[in-house]
């Protein structure tokens, strides 16, 4: 068995390419873009690379197969804004091999030493702004979209590899009904509502989507403050995220908070996409644009991403407005379930809102570090 950096454009392709060979067909993974892979690895494309670098790293085993990869990744972002100078591992693939884990974790250990980095932790896909965790329970259901899902034998191979769950992440299931939250919600949404007269809810509007964003965004870096993990935004990023979901929300799920026009509070959910994704096997071209479009108009989840309110205007009613408009606008437009996720193990007022709104926890994610 032998590691090796990644270092040209076939290896990078193999590197990509590597997951469609680890997941048997039938599995609950469901397949990225490929596009999509590729322009997140691009240091020309994805901004997070202008504040970050990184090494791949691809097993072989004797016969030359693939059979692993790992990447190696330090975002200075991070070790600023969080003060603690820690790398992160991602990307993380590997057969039932605890000789080919090891010696990928080892690796991207020892790159990351090579930096004056000797503390690591992940999986980070390529940060706590992406996709994050091992699957620590819920095998049997499919991910939710931007939502990893990993083999259950990736737990052992990490601790086994040395490495101790330092964090859980929990994703609540919430059924989209009309029922007795909807009774709560208005009753707080109406004492909200005399308490903060210059209180206005509104979804994003198509001929104010970038400064609608921008308002969206803000709230983000503020709201979130020190919270374990969390990175701000770049402007850089910003700007790439706005065309990126332009094309995948759906307004009416995509809500802003305002006292006296300034933004305090928001709440972002996006349709499940993977269940269109899951028929794509990773290709939207040439035919894959079609069933796309057509399989689109079938999505019946959500994923409630984001939601947050800055500081100074939390315990004051606005998280019940958000709710309230959600679920209504979600039910007129036919969802059936929403996934909040993820939420921190240690965040117990977010974890209480959700077991308000009849949210159950069905899946939890493991983050590793030495």
């Amino acid at each position: 068995m032998k590691i090796i950096k990644v270092n040209t454009k076939k290896q990078l392709k193999q590197f990509v390419r590597l997951p469609w060979k680890i997941y048997p067909k039938g599995s609950l993974w469901v397949p990225p873009l490929i596009s999509s892979v590729s322009e997140m690895f691009s240091e020309n494309k994805n901004p997070f690379w202008t504040h970050a670098k990184r090494q791949f790293f691809l097993a072989h085993d004797d016969n030359g197969n693939i059979v692993g990869r790992i990447a190696a990744i330090v975002d200075y972002n991070y070790i600023s804004f969080q003060d603690d100078k820690c790398g992160f591992f991602g990307f993380f693939e590997s057969i039932d091999d605890i000789g080919v884990a090891n010696a990928l974790f080892l690796a991207a250990q020892n790159w990351l030493k090579e930096q004056n980095i000797y503390k690591m932790m992940g999986p980070m896909n390529p940060s706590t702004n992406s996709e994050c965790g091992f699957l620590l329970e819920g095998f049997d259901i499919a991910p939710s979209f931007m939502m990893p899902y990993t083999p259950k034998y990736y737990l052992e191979l990490a601790e086994k590899s040395g490495l101790k769950k330092i964090k859980e992440l929990y994703a609540y299931d919430m059924n989209i009904t009309q029922d007795s939250r909807i009774e709560r919600l208005a009753k707080l949404v109406e004492i909200t509502k005399k308490k903060l007269p210059m209180l206005k809810v509104r979804n994003v509007r198509k001929d104010s989507y970038k400064q609608d964003l921008a308002a969206a965004i803000s709230v983000y870096n503020m709201a979130w403050g020190k919270n374990w993990g969390f990175v701000p935004w770049s402007d850089e990023e910003f700007t790439s995220i706005v065309s990126k979901l332009k094309t995948l929300i759906d307004s009416e799920m995509v809500m802003i908070a305002t006292v006296a026009d300034v933004p305090v509070g928001m709440l972002i959910s996006l349709p499940d996409y993977n269940q269109v994704l899951a028929r794509l096997n990773g290709r939207l071209f040439p035919l894959g644009i079609f069933e796309f479009l057509y399989y689109k108009k079938k999505i019946d989840s959500l994923r409630l991403m984001v939601m947050g309110v800055v500081k100074e205007y939390r315990h004051k009613g606005i998280e019940a407005i958000m709710y309230e408009k959600g679920m209504k606008n979600a039910m007129r437009l036919g969802y059936k379930h929403c996934e909040f996720s993820w939420v921190l193990d240690d965040n117990i007022m977010t974890q209480r809102a959700a077991v308000m709104m009849s949210g159950r926890i069905y899946k939890k994610y493991a983050i590793y570090g030495n």
